[in-house]
Formats: structure tokens, sequence, C-alpha cells
């Protein structure tokens, strides 16, 4: 019996040690990604930590909350060969690039909404100067709150206990808390999210060799269907900035697509149903005195599609281009009457280039 008594006290107190030894394991990862803060959940980036910036989903928030900035990239991947050095060099800013690749409305929504502290968040961006927003026309018909990608919510709210699921992640510890450390090389946060195309990658055989053409859809998409999603998206996710920030300057733009976008779109039958979006976006964006209205799409460049990795995406010397055009005012849409004008010049190239010298080939 004294054996038996003697093996469960040992039994016990292993138990506890193994308990407490964990416990101090666990709060020693706490505290250590506390410190760190890899995703700038808590805190500012410490000096000297190689941080490595890769994660949009999970980093942008925290980049929006707790960094310094004065200016914010907001959008698509359309946006994230943008070289932020270039604001600062044409412009003045200090600027923050807040893309994610794929955003639908409701993504530009909840990353300005932490900007502006119209979130949970806690953030006084009274300071803003500027915002850059890409305004990109298809993705206009989503559902209000969709999101390309789910959100790790935790990393979104201000509810501390569910913080758990980044204070002891293993990712978060191996990959952006060890890895940079013996790396001792972390991210240039002025070209962070760039794409992975190098310069061998933006040509017309590549393009063509890749590209997927839609099916030709029988049914003609009027502006009746598009209208409302589209309207509902700029009222609900995007006005609301514009107008409650009214000594914020906003330089939204309609990015320089290939002109295989429009391909994409007679094939889809949605020819004029897209330019009367355009045209509906353009007329809304223009009523406020904060918006700089930039329209890309009649750029010489659209056309040749060595400019370009696939249908959509151009090189980053169009984002250095673009960022001049914000300080120079070229490509600057002031009135109505302008866009109008730009979207006649658009139609006239899409209806006059030689589509069938594209497909005849074998790329």
């Amino acid at each position: 019996m004294k054996d038996y008594k003697d093996k469960n006290c040992i039994g016990k107190r292993c138990f506890i040690g193994l308990l407490v030894a964990l416990l101090l394991f666990f709060a020693f990862c706490s505290a250590l990604v506390i410190y760190v803060d890899p995703f700038f959940h808590y805190h500012e980036p410490l000096s000297g930590f190689p941080y490595i910036v890769d994660n949009q989903l999970s980093q942008n928030p925290g980049m929006a909350t707790n960094m310094k900035y004065d200016s914010c990239i907001i959008g698509s991947s359309m946006t994230v060969n943008f070289d932020t050095d270039d604001f600062n060099e044409f412009m003045g800013l200090d600027t923050k690039k807040l893309s994610y690749s794929g955003a639908y409305p409701r993504d530009d929504y909840n990353i300005l909404s932490i900007v502006f502290d119209r979130g949970t968040l806690a953030r006084k961006n009274s300071d803003v100067k500027a915002v850059f927003l890409a305004m990109d026309v298809p993705t206009m018909t989503a559902d209000i709150d969709t999101t390309k990608y789910p959100l790790p919510e935790y990393l979104y709210d201000d509810n501390y206990l569910n913080d758990v699921r980044y204070l002891l992640n293993k990712d978060v510890l191996l990959q952006y808390i060890m890895r940079p450390l013996i790396q001792k090389k972390g991210s240039d946060l002025s070209e962070i999210y760039f794409s992975w195309w190098t310069p061998e990658y933006y040509n017309i055989q590549w393009v063509m060799h890749t590209y997927e053409e839609p099916e030709q859809n029988p049914e003609v998409v009027t502006w009746d269907m598009v209208y409302p999603k589209t309207k509902e998206n700029l009222e609900v996710n995007i006005l609301p900035f514009i107008e409650e920030n009214p000594d914020t300057e906003f330089y939204i733009f309609f990015p320089p697509y290939s002109i295989l976008y429009w391909h994409n779109v007679m094939r889809e039958n949605s020819y004029d149903a897209t330019f009367s979006q355009y045209e509906y976006i353009a007329e809304r964006l223009l009523e406020y005195d904060n918006v700089h209205l930039f329209y890309f799409q009649t750029m010489e460049e659209v056309t040749d599609l060595n400019n370009y990795a696939d249908y959509s995406h151009y090189k980053p010397e169009i984002n250095r281009f673009m960022v001049e055009c914000f300080s120079n005012g070229m490509y600057e849409i002031h009135s109505m009457d302008e866009m109008k004008n730009e979207l006649e010049k658009m139609k006239h190239t899409v209806e006059n280039f030689d589509f069938d010298s594209l497909f005849s080939k074998d790329w």
C-alpha cells in the first residue's frame, strides 16, 4: 500500500510539474510574440528587428493601427507593385501599403475602417493626408459584405481573449520570429507585397500563353443588372469614408488593365453595362471636392501586352508613372464631360483593335 501511495504521489508531482512546464512554455511563447509582435497587433515595430511582411490578411490591420504614416495605398493586386518611396519622392508623403490581392469593396471598407478608426481598433488617424485607392469596376457587383478571403477576425477586433490564436501560433513563432532572426533579413516596407513576376514575365508571349479566354456569354448583361450592387457598394463601402474625412484627399483611379480585359468584357457580353458602370462611378465620385479621379485606361501602354504579365497586371514602371500622375495631374478627370470623352476614346481603341492578330498566332 505504501509503495502504491508513493507511486501515486510521484505521478501527481510529475503531472503537476509537466503542467507547470507547459504553462511556462506557453507564457514564454506568448511573451515573445507580444514583445516582437510580428503582426504589429499591439505596438509599432521594434527598432532593428528584421520583420518579414508578406501576409496581407494578418499584417495589414496591425500596420494600419500601429505604424506611423500620413497616407496609405488601398486596393487589389493593381496596387501591390507601388513602391512607397515613389510617393515620398514625388509627393512628400510617408505612405503605407495596405493592399489586398483580389480585394472586393468590403476589403477596402475593412481596412479603411481601421485607418480612420471607424472600426473597433483604436487608432486616431485624423492626420491622414491622402488615400490612394484602386477602383476595380469588375468587383463592384459583389455582395457588399463579401471579402475575397475569410479574415482572421482575432486580428481585426479588440477582443483580447481570442488573441490566443495569435500568441500561440506555430507559424507566427517559426516563420515570423525565428526565421527572420536566423536570416537576419527583413522585408523592405517600401516594396512589400510586390508580385512574384520578374521582368522577363512582362511580355506578350507569356501573356498570350497563359491567357484563358472566357466562354461567350449568350445573355446580354444590362446596366439594370449591375446598377443595384454598384450603387450599394459605393454607398456602403466607399463613399462614407470620403464624406466623413473631408480633410483627407482621396486619389481614386481606374487601373490601366490591358486591352485583353476589354476582350473579356465583350466575351462576357457586358460591354455597354461596363461602360455605364465607369460613367456612374465617376459621376458619384466627382461630387466630392476631396476626390481626385484618374482614368488610366486610355494610356497607349494598354494596347502593348509587353507591359503586362497577364491580361490585367502591369509592370512596376507603370505604377511609378501613376504616382507621377497623382503628383502632376496627368490623366486626372475633372468633370463628367472629360470622363465621357475618355470613355469614348476607350471605345474607339477597343473597337478598332485587331484582336484577330492576337488569336491567330500560336503563342
